[in-house]
């Protein structure tokens, strides 16, 4: 055996190292994988990496001799059979393939959109066995291609999440989200009123925020791994000077942009673990310390060039109890749909 040098495709566009060798390498222990980062023999354009560095399409990946799975044809069959094993030794609870049909949004042959509950994880990491792209591997089809995450949502925001079937619509989708052409609007209840009811937020947003590292941060422009981010933001409704109902349209797709960008203007997330700040604070009786924070509604062209998907999803049931206690209407005109995309 010798070392390899792969290079990432378009439809593997942001995916986490670590679920990359997952994929391609399912016999690689987790433990292992993070020893060859850490000794250097993993490298991705010859820097060193991390098993949470996200990938780009043309980065070229390198990776020292390791054996794959004894008697396994192909990545994609070692992946199966290791999800049945999980399955069956309980670590999946339920029917994955029920599960996600209870949750779609809308389905068609190219695409699958769907509900993303709270507290799922979206992939998985250390610790994290049950996730939607781990539950993708019950709907392989035929020939045994399996559906593709081509964006990603925090493990605590529910809502819109878009998956794509075939092979196509995720490398096209994937050059969508990078162009900026999706149209992503999000939902939120946040402390205090915000002066500016329609706004603009341009920041940069380094990670090393937090007792842990594991924040975004407000960071200086032309600090090293800092990014720009930009969101808009427009007030929907309000109650009293206590909180308001936010209407939130991110340009970027930094992570914990959202979060960190209300953070930033003073009016934090309610529920957000991370980033809400506020010292004796108090929540409004019957509101509940939960994330309230929702991929409302996603806009974007249709993958083989025909047409336009456009899915609104529901209040979770933690954000419909607030909205109903607040006297709030979703059917209310959302100002943020006509904000500018640049």
């Amino acid at each position: 055996m010798a070392v390899e040098t792969c290079t990432i495709k378009d439809d593997e566009a942001d995916m986490r190292l670590d679920r990359w060798f997952k994929m391609h390498y399912p016999a690689l222990p987790f433990g292992h994988l993070q020893k060859l980062l850490r000794t250097g023999q993993v490298r991705v354009d010859g820097a060193r990496a991390k098993t949470n560095t996200r990938l780009e399409p043309g980065q070229r990946v390198r990776v020292p001799p390791i054996e794959k799975k004894a008697g396994s044809k192909s990545s994609s069959i070692s992946v199966s059979s290791e999800a049945m094993s999980l399955k069956k030794s309980g670590d999946f609870k339920g029917d994955d393939a029920a599960f996600l049909k209870s949750i779609t949004l809308f389905e068609d042959r190219d695409v699958l959109v769907l509900n993303k509950p709270m507290g799922l994880a979206v992939q998985g990491g250390s610790g994290t066995v049950r996730h939607v792209d781990g539950m993708l591997d019950a709907l392989r089809d035929k020939d045994g291609q399996r559906p593709r995450l081509v964006h990603r949502l925090d493990k605590d925001t529910s809502g819109v999440l878009l998956v794509a079937k075939t092979r196509l619509a995720a490398a096209n989708l994937a050059k969508t989200f990078r162009s900026r052409s999706a149209r992503k609007i999000y939902w939120a209840l946040v402390a205090g009123v915000p002066k500016v009811k329609q706004g603009r937020i341009s920041t940069f947003l380094a990670k090393g925020g937090g007792p842990e590292g594991e924040l975004m941060r407000i960071a200086d422009h032309g600090e090293k791994h800092a990014m720009h981010a930009e969101t808009y933001y427009a007030v929907v409704e309000q109650a009293a000077q206590i909180l308001s109902w936010l209407s939130l349209k991110p340009v970027t797709g930094r992570t914990h942009q959202l979060r960190a960008h209300c953070d930033h203007i003073g009016h934090p997330i309610i529920g957000d673990p991370k980033y809400f700040d506020k010292e004796n604070w108090a929540l409004p009786g019957g509101i509940q310390k939960k994330l309230h924070l929702l991929a409302r509604r996603l806009v974007i062209p249709h993958p083989s060039g025909k047409g336009t998907i456009d899915v609104t999803a529901p209040l979770p049931l933690h954000m419909q109890q607030s909205w109903n206690l607040l006297g709030f209407d979703a059917k209310q005109y959302d100002p943020i749909v006509n904000a500018p995309e640049e």
